[in-house]
């Protein structure tokens, strides 16, 4: 069985749209469901995989919502 790439919960990006952060709300193979970050209330937007980018969020002290990273 293959591990998903993408966690529940994890930053990433579009290659479509690389300054948008989203966060992976859902996972039902192949489809990741994902909000944008700043609105995490808003509509879902369906990728697969091969779409994603993983945002390294690491030693960047504030995430684009306004929290800070523990």
């Amino acid at each position: 069985m293959m591990e998903n790439e993408f966690k529940e919960g994890e930053v990433v990006r579009s290659k479509f749209n690389p300054t948008l952060n989203l966060v992976i709300s859902k996972h039902i193979p192949p489809i990741y469901y994902c909000r944008t970050q700043n609105k995490p209330s808003g509509k879902e937007v369906a990728y697969f995989e091969n779409e994603l980018l993983l945002y390294n969020v690491k030693n960047i002290g504030v995430v684009t919502s306004g929290n800070r990273l523990s």
